[in-house]
C-alpha cells in the first residue's frame, strides 16, 4: 500500500493578493468567475471557500501584499494539518479538465499546478488558514502573516463541511449564515 504523504506532490507559491481573492480554475478553459459566487447555498456556511462552475474563489485574510500559499495534490486523503492551521474547510470540486491552476486575483498571474491525479472528475478540496485575523490588513509590502495550504485529492461529490474553526473572523462569518 502507497504511503499518501509520500505520493503528495506539493507546490509552495507566493501569492499575489489583490482584494482578499485568489481562484483555483479547472483549465478546460470553460471556467469564468459567475457574478455571485459567495451565494452558492452549498458553500456559504464555509465562509472561506466557494465553489460554481469550474471555479474556487479562495478568501483570504490579506487585503493586498504576498502570501504563502502551499498545494498539496494527492491520490489519497490526507490528514488535515490540524495543528498548524486555525481554519480548516472541505468542499467538492469538479474538474472536467483533469488539471488546475492557480490564478491571482484579474487573473494578474497563475502557478500551473500539478496534474490532478485521477484526470478528469470529482475532487475534494481542503482549505487551511492560519493567520486569518492577524493578515486582515490593508497592505503588506513583503510577506503577510497569514499562510494557507490547499489539500486536493480525489473524491466522490459530497456535503461542504467546516473542520476546524478558531480564528475570530471566521467564526463570525460561519455564524452569520
Amino acid at each position: 500500500m502507497t504511503d499518501p504523504d509520500t505520493a503528495a506532490d506539493t507546490v509552495t507559491i507566493t501569492l499575489g493578493v489583490d482584494y482578499g481573492q485568489a481562484y483555483l480554475f479547472d483549465d478546460s478553459g470553460d471556467a469564468v468567475i459567475p457574478d455571485h459566487l459567495a451565494d452558492d447555498d452549498q458553500t456559504r456556511p464555509l465562509g472561506i471557500i466557494s465553489v460554481a462552475d469550474g471555479v474556487a474563489l479562495l478568501t483570504i485574510g490579506t487585503h493586498y501584499g504576498k502570501v504563502s500559499f502551499d498545494v498539496q495534490v494527492t491520490p489519497f486523503e490526507p490528514a488535515p494539518d490540524l495543528g498548524a492551521y486555525e481554519d480548516i474547510v472541505e468542499i467538492s470540486f469538479a474538474s472536467e479538465a483533469g488539471s488546475v491552476s492557480l490564478h491571482e486575483w484579474g487573473d494578474e498571474d497563475l502557478h500551473v499546478l500539478p496534474p490532478l491525479p485521477a484526470g478528469a472528475g470529482w475532487y475534494r478540496l481542503r482549505y487551511h488558514i492560519h493567520g486569518l485575523d492577524e493578515g486582515h490588513s490593508d497592505y503588506f509590502e513583503e510577506h503577510a502573516p497569514d499562510r494557507y495550504l490547499l489539500q486536493i485529492w480525489p473524491a466522490d461529490e459530497c456535503g461542504a463541511r467546516v473542520v476546524k474553526s478558531t480564528s475570530r473572523r471566521h467564526r463570525s462569518w460561519i455564524q452569520a449564515d
